[in-house]
Parts: structure tokens; C-alpha cells; sequence
């Protein structure tokens, strides 16, 4: 090997990249410091209060395995919960994914109507939607269905408009060629592609929707978050410590087996 063969760390990069690379730095560090001033946040504060993370967290332990009874009601309701908005809003966002592909929607006016909706829609948290419902239709597991509907509509259609407008073309313009109307097109060279994205993305909001019922549940709008939000308030954390580990549980059981049903669809 000659010595213009041989490796060094300079000729990784061009000067100019590396200037680049640490002005990037120079300047995540300076923003990082400027918040941290701005909000008085270090993350020494961390360290600081550690003891106190400590004395909370032997609150929790051991878990009052006696409280289990009073969980299973819940948490049931928190998976039907989720079951019901998932249905209720896969079967709303098949229209509005094919309205918001510009693919399929040629009319600007609509599909820029609709896009404007879904992002308004996306820009509300979740748990603001609930205490919205809370306020309308009181506490309870139906504020917090409509909640999520509205939640998982935003996050499904977005992901399968994309989908949608990234699909090949050609058996859609071969249909309308032979004389097939609009529903022929959609059902016979749209769904066909788009189907398996469909069903995982389903199943993946359906994961989001039940993380998402646990965290409604503290606002009052049903599941098993309004027991833990109870528990808390009482000061009960052995309760609120089995509580979270049977939630802990069952929330890596539905990612497992949504995890392989994707793996298997697509």
C-alpha cells in the first residue's frame, strides 16, 4: 500500500463538511443552553433530586397484589375502549384518506378543504380532546370513545393518504380507459394496493388508542386511568404500583401480538 493509499481520520471529511458538522454542534448546544437559562431546567436538577426520586419510588413497592380484583373491571373497559374507537374510526377514515390524496382527489378545493381539517384535527393532544367531551357529555367511557376517535381519525388518515398517493397509477388510468367508474377504480386498483398498510396501520393505532385510554382515564374520561387517578389522589401508591405493572403487562402482550399480525399482513 503507498503511503497516498493509507487511511487517515482527515480524509473521512472535506474541510468544509467538518466546519459544517461543528457549527450544527456549536449551535445544538447553544440552544441547548438558552432553554435551560430561559425555563431555569438543568439536567443536574436530575441528579440534585434524586433522593427524592428514590423515597417516592419505595412508595410504590411492594405492590398491593390484594388491590388486583379492582383492576380487572378497568382495565377490561379500557381495552373496549379502545376496540370500539379503533373500529369506529378505521371505518370513518376510509373516506377521508381517499379525499386527502391528491391522487384521487383531483378537486384543489376539497382536497385543500380536507387537509386543512386533518391538520387541525392532528394539532389537538388527545387529553385535550377528552376534557372537551368531559365537559359536554360528562365523566365516563363514552367522552373518552369520542375522544379517540377523533385522535386515531388524525394519526390513520394521515398515514394512509400518503400511502395512497405514493401507489402506482397505471391499473387506475387502464380501468377508467376501459370504462370504469370511480368506485370500480378505487375498488379494484386503490384498495388492492393499499389494503395490507391499511390493516397495519389499523392495528398499530390500536396499540396508540390503548396507551392513550389509560392516560384519558386521569381527566375522567373513563378506563382504567380514572382508578389510577382515584388511587393517587388517596395516596394509595402500592395500589397504583400493581395498577401499572398489570398495565405494563398487557401493553407488551398487544404490541406482541400486533407485532406479529403486521409481520405477517405486509
Amino acid at each position: 500500500m503507498s503511503k497516498t493509499d493509507q487511511f487517515t481520520p482527515n480524509s473521512l471529511y472535506p474541510a468544509k463538511t467538518k466546519r459544517t458538522i461543528t457549527l450544527a454542534f456549536i449551535a445544538v448546544i447553544g440552544f441547548y443552553l438558552i432553554s435551560s437559562i430561559t425555563t431555569e431546567s438543568f439536567i443536574i436538577n436530575f441528579f440534585l433530586k434524586l433522593s427524592n426520586i428514590t423515597d417516592l419510588v419505595g412508595r410504590f413497592f411492594p405492590p398491593d397484589w390484594g388491590y388486583v380484583t379492582y383492576v380487572w373491571p378497568k382495565l377490561f373497559e379500557t381495552i373496549h375502549m379502545a376496540i370500539i374507537s379503533t373500529t369506529i374510526a378505521v371505518i370513518i377514515s376510509v373516506p377521508f384518506c381517499l379525499l386527502a390524496a391528491h391522487n384521487i382527489t383531483t378537486n384543489k378545493w376539497l382536497y385543500n378543504f380536507m387537509r386543512m381539517v386533518l391538520n387541525i384535527i392532528r394539532t389537538i393532544p388527545d387529553i385535550i380532546l377528552a376534557v372537551v367531551f368531559v365537559g359536554l357529555f360528562g365523566i365516563g367511557v363514552f367522552s373518552g370513545i369520542i375522544a379517540l376517535i377523533i385522535f386515531a381519525v388524525g394519526i390513520l388518515v394521515k398515514l394512509m393518504s400518503e400511502i395512497i398517493e405514493a401507489i402506482d397509477m397505471n391499473p387506475s388510468e387502464a380501468i377508467r380507459a376501459s370504462g370504469g367508474n370511480t368506485i370500480q377504480t378505487i375498488w379494484y386498483a386503490v384498495v388492492p394496493q393499499i389494503l395490507p398498510q391499511f390493516i397495519s396501520f389499523s392495528l398499530y393505532v390500536f396499540e396508540i388508542n390503548i396507551r392513550a385510554s389509560v392516560v384519558l382515564g386521569l381527566v375522567g374520561a373513563g378506563g382504567i386511568g380514572q382508578l389510577i387517578n382515584k388511587e393517587i389522589n388517596f395516596l394509595n401508591y402500592p395500589a397504583v404500583s400493581t395498577i401499572v405493572l398489570i398495565i405494563f403487562a398487557v401493553v407488551v402482550v398487544i404490541d406482541w401480538i400486533s407485532g406479529k399480525l403486521r409481520e405477517g399482513i405486509v
